[in-house]
């Protein structure tokens, strides 16, 4: 059984090292990584008011809280975490963790949030701010609202669902990546990228999904998306007109129609390329 504890919590790692506890409507403030080096914990309906407060925990629940904007750093180094309908405004949250389940959750202030992480389950969650996700792996995310830029820069292994993504840079230099049902909108979509994946997706995007290998697109809208696909290998069926494409290295396009096609033969070899009108439906 639990131990419950309630208070207002003060000085530098107030509960240092807590065991199998549940804190209730409780306030941390005053005082760096009050729950450092926690194990098997609940937190419910309590604020965090200052830094660090789990860092190098195990086995962490979080519901009904507020992170303020001086809890920034909160969540590193800790494992099997848990947080849920929670006010999360502080920045740097979450780095290098692994076994993340957020469901809920608002981020206001994200930037540099979700940090080199593992195993990572996002479920309606919003979050504002650039770099969200840089280097994480294996991540599952459905109803992410993101309006931030740079994210999932350098990403491994993702799957997202039924999201809005608002993001100049989205998923350079990242790896398998699946994005399906999908709006995405924001410059430089995916330069760089291996194994990109959009299925059902509409796009918006300057020079979007350049010196991307292996580029798959299947059943997506490309609106106002232009010099597309420049120097990358693809397999593209896109529903609609495509307003421009550039350069691809190779692979095949299927569009109702391609307002603007450069191919120029002294830098791809045009030969690779086949690209396809579809009548329209």
């Amino acid at each position: 059984m639990k131990q419950r504890l309630t208070g207002t919590f003060t000085g530098e790692r107030a509960l240092f090292m807590a065991r199998d506890c549940r804190i209730t409507d409780s306030v941390f403030e005053d005082g760096e990584s009050p729950l450092k080096h926690s194990r098997n914990t609940d937190v419910e309906g309590s604020r965090f008011r200052w830094k660090y407060p789990l860092w190098y925990s195990e086995d962490i629940t979080v519901a009904r809280c507020v992170f303020e904007e001086m809890a920034r750093a909160g969540i590193w180094y800790t494992n099997n975490v848990t947080v849920s309908d929670t006010e999360y405004t502080a920045p740097k949250g979450f780095r290098r963790c692994d076994g993340v389940r957020i469901t809920g959750v608002s981020f206001p202030n994200a930037a540099e949030t979700l940090w080199q992480c593992r195993n990572v389950r996002l479920d309606k969650v919003s979050a504002r701010g650039d770099y969200l996700a840089m280097n994480c792996e294996n991540v599952e995310a459905e109803g992410l609202e993101l309006e931030g830029n740079y994210s999932f820069d350098g990403a491994r292994n993702v799957t997202l669902r039924d999201s809005r993504l608002i993001s100049k840079d989205a998923f350079w230099n990242s790896e398998n990546i699946t994005a399906e049902n999908c709006f995405i909108s924001g410059e430089y979509l995916g330069w760089n990228s291996k194994n990109l994946t959009l299925i059902n997706c509409t796009v918006e995007s300057l020079q979007g999904l350049c010196f991307c290998e292996n580029l798959t697109l299947k059943g997506c809208r490309l609106v106002n998306t232009t010099l597309a696909f420049e120097y990358s290998s693809v397999d593209a069926d896109i529903e609609g007109r495509i307003t421009s494409v550039k350069n691809p290295r190779c692979g095949v396009i299927r569009a109702e129609g391609i307002d603007e096609l450069i191919m120029e033969k002294d830098r791809v070899d045009t030969d690779k390329t086949q690209i396809i009108i579809k009548q329209a439906i």
